[in-house]
């Protein structure tokens, strides 16, 4: 299995790292023992919007073979949903059997074409933002659709990288992860919108 972690400037640091740290450790404890990934972007250097530098190992080429996409938001993605470039490189994740966004990620999702149909969520600033994207703003904490979840604001990160463990490798493996990141809470049932 293949993630694409999405960085670009302006991205929220949080967003990404917070649903990278449980993804990446179904590895490291041996639930998804093939999982690679790559840390995608269209720049050489990214900087989060406090100026924290990341460096992807992947820029620009298509998305189309990996097996998870992951979108975070921040300020960079109010303008670009606009970005032609970036919305066509995005689009190329198309074939990815599963598209997840945090935060503002969802309005590139969104932009990309992911999102229509279905209703999503994403941080309650954005929601008019995000009306023309998709069927329904909905306001839950975590929106999954089968093959695209979407998740609302900064803190949500972590909620959904743990719901997005347990689809792959089920409850033990989220708890067990919960338990070694010393993340007690768990988002209750009725935040969470499950459709298909």
């Amino acid at each position: 299995m293949k993630i694409a972690f999405v960085i670009f400037n302006g991205l929220t640091a949080l967003d990404f790292v917070g649903i990278y740290d449980p993804l990446t450790r179904l590895k490291r404890y041996g639930y998804i023992p093939d999982l690679t990934w790559e840390i995608c972007s269209l720049t050489a250097e990214v900087r989060d919007d406090r100026n924290l530098q990341l460096l992807p190992t992947q820029v620009g080429g298509s998305l189309g073979a990996f097996d998870l996409l992951v979108v975070p938001g921040g300020d960079g993605t109010r303008s670009l949903q606009h970005d032609p470039e970036f919305i066509a490189w995005l689009q190329t994740a198309a074939p990815c059997p599963l598209k997840v966004s945090v935060c503002t990620g969802s309005l590139l999702l969104g932009a990309a074409g992911f999102l229509e149909g279905r209703p999503a969520t994403t941080h309650p600033s954005a929601f008019d933002e995000l009306r023309p994207f998709c069927e329904q703003v909905v306001d839950y904490r975590i929106v999954d659709t089968g093959d695209v979840i979407t998740a609302r604001g900064v803190t949500s990160s972590i909620d959904c990288g743990l719901y997005v463990v347990e689809r792959l490798a089920g409850v033990e493996a989220r708890q067990v992860i919960s338990q070694k990141m010393d993340y007690p809470y768990s988002p209750p049932a009725e935040s969470i919108l499950r459709i298909g």
